[in-house]
């Protein structure tokens, strides 16, 4: 047997470091309830974002820049590099 998936409208942010990119509120979130958490490290006397991490139904996964963090249908969160996310999804 075969299956399509059904199509399905979820809410995407690209991760970066961007400091004029307004995040998401739902993205706020998550990090004030500590399901996402920035990673930053320290250079030059800067904090630098280089990632975040996503606490998953899998459990935590590290997203890098460039990435796409998603909201899925039940609110659920994980990162899609960006090669994937293309391949899979299209604008809404």
């Amino acid at each position: 047997m075969r299956y399509r998936k059904k199509p399905v409208v979820v809410e995407v942010f690209q991760l970066t470091d961007d400091p004029e990119m307004e995040a998401p509120a739902w993205f706020t979130q998550a990090v004030l309830d500590e399901k996402i958490w920035i990673d930053r490290s320290l250079r030059d006397g800067y904090a630098r974002v280089y990632g975040c991490t996503i606490q998953t139904l899998e459990g935590r996964i590290h997203a890098r820049l460039g990435d796409y963090i998603i909201q899925g249908v039940n609110g659920e969160l994980y990162p899609c590099k960006p090669d994937i996310f293309l391949k899979t999804y299209e604008e809404a």
